[in-house]
């Protein structure tokens, strides 16, 4: 065997243990983050706020969801910094830490009755640690694999990380569908600290997967030619402002469909509907499962196609008309069209999650990527994406109707689809690194 093809067999190795660290870890952040969501569907209006009764505690309740949100971009600078500073991996041991250690804290929270006002009150402020934690973890997994991508392939690799969310969505709704089944008293009382409890032991299983994980082939020729960047967020600021609006507004329905489905309207069938809690999260299941299968194509799709412009319309545009679809079929109150509506209009946004990472992760240098990416993301999460439940919620109570919220849902689809299109038009900086260096070549171009 020759040295070039045991060093290449070294680095694709390396490539897939990267990748596969990057999804078991996120798929362990995302069922930490979802289960908050599911909780606070189903029953922390009567655990935290029991004298807000009807829809108006179900709206705190998002209100306390949407925190995680708020503190996302939190985690998204501090752990940003360091990951374009000191290393992807490091940043990425220290945020599955942050995260499992505060959704066990929340199993372990006692309730209302027991504590009174401190419950909430600990509860918004243990949803932010949460919050700090997911925002530093999403940029670093997509970028441990992507930038360990052989050539041409970085969207496939980055979506190693995305397969995490539907993953670690998946099994938030497994989790509580099981212990749906107990009486109302016991789900309670105890039954729904369970899954949060549970999260003491997969984040065991993600370390031991993490710390097998190489820094990233991008960051460690960084680090040695000793090229980082002093202060990254005030440099991305200022050297590529329009690519952080640009990436808000292209990160929407990638994060918003799936609060839609798994929160808002988790709460619209089982509140105003005739859907009981486990008939409802089985309907959640199915469209999980369905993304689970279904997304991996996206990332093929961007690969596979000369044109990611031409890719991003095919996956995005059915959605203009499926995401609508699936409210009215929630409204027709039969178990079935429910579930077929839930689970087409899961396909057209899971495909595009998948190549999102990766097209995202190209407009930005190597030495911002890390702070330039997880500032797009976390930031849409905080402004966009977190505040779906809340203001669906609102705009329900305000008309009494669901075609506001279709309304709402459909604008979020279009803008994602405009602000990916203007993104795409962005130099690529992965092509622009792989490119020889020569005396006539310029600098690369800054939004």
């Amino acid at each position: 065997m020759s040295a070039t093809t045991a060093t290449a067999r070294e680095r694709t190795k390396a490539a897939n243990r990267a990748g596969f660290g990057a999804f078991i870890g996120s798929t362990i952040e995302w069922f930490d983050f979802y289960i908050y969501g599911t909780a606070a569907a189903l029953v922390f209006d009567k655990v935290f706020f029991p004298e807000l009764e009807g829809p108006v505690g179900t709206l705190v309740a998002f209100a306390t969801f949407w925190v995680g949100f708020l503190a996302r971009p939190i985690g998204g600078i501090i752990f940003g910094h360091y990951g374009d500073r000191l290393g992807r991996k490091k940043t990425l041991v220290i945020t599955l830490l942050l995260m499992g250690i505060s959704t066990t804290a929340i199993g372990l929270l006692p309730g209302y009755a027991s504590i009174g006002i401190a419950a909430p009150i600990l509860l918004v402020c243990i949803r932010m640690i949460q919050g700090i934690g997911l925002g530093g973890e999403w940029g670093g997994s997509v970028l441990i694999a992507s930038e360990h991508a052989p050539k041409g392939k970085s969207v496939l690799y980055g979506a190693f990380a995305q397969q995490g969310s539907p993953v670690g969505n998946t099994l938030s709704t497994l989790s509580f569908l099981a212990i749906s089944q107990l009486p109302d008293d016991a789900f309670v009382s105890w039954g729904w600290r369970v899954p949060f409890l549970a999260s003491a032991a997969l984040v065991i299983v993600g370390l031991l997967v993490r710390l097998k994980v190489a820094e990233s082939p991008a960051m460690a020729k960084l680090i040695e030619k000793k090229e980082v960047v002093k202060l990254p967020l005030t440099e991305v600021l200022r050297s590529h402002p329009m690519l952080i609006v640009l990436g808000i507004g292209a990160c929407t329905i990638g994060l918003s469909a799936t609060y839609f489905k798994s929160t808002f309207a988790l709460s619209w069938a089982t509140t105003s509907l005739d859907f009981d809690r486990s008939s409802f999260l089985t309907i959640i299941l199915v469209a999980n499962v369905t993304q689970i299968i279904v997304q991996p194509f996206g990332a093929l799709i961007a690969t596979r196609m000369k044109s990611w412009s031409r890719a991003v319309t095919v996956m995005l545009l059915p959605e203009l008309i499926l995401m609508p679809l699936m409210f009215i079929l929630i409204s027709t109150e039969n178990y079935g069209l429910a579930m077929l509506g839930v689970a087409v209009a899961t396909i057209p946004h899971c495909l595009y999650y998948a190549a999102l990472a990766g097209m995202l992760a190209s407009r930005f240098p190597a030495h911002l990527r890390y702070t330039g990416i997880s500032l797009c993301y976390q930031l849409c999460g905080t402004l966009l994406g977190g505040t779906t439940p809340i203001i669906g919620q609102f705009l329900f109570n305000r008309t009494g109707s669901i075609t506001a919220v279709i309304a709402y849902a459909v604008f979020q689809v279009a803008l994602t689809l405009g602000c990916m299109l203007l993104l795409l038009k962005r130099p690529n900086h992965d092509e622009l690194a792989a490119e020889p260096v020569t005396a006539t070549r310029t600098a690369p171009v800054t939004a």
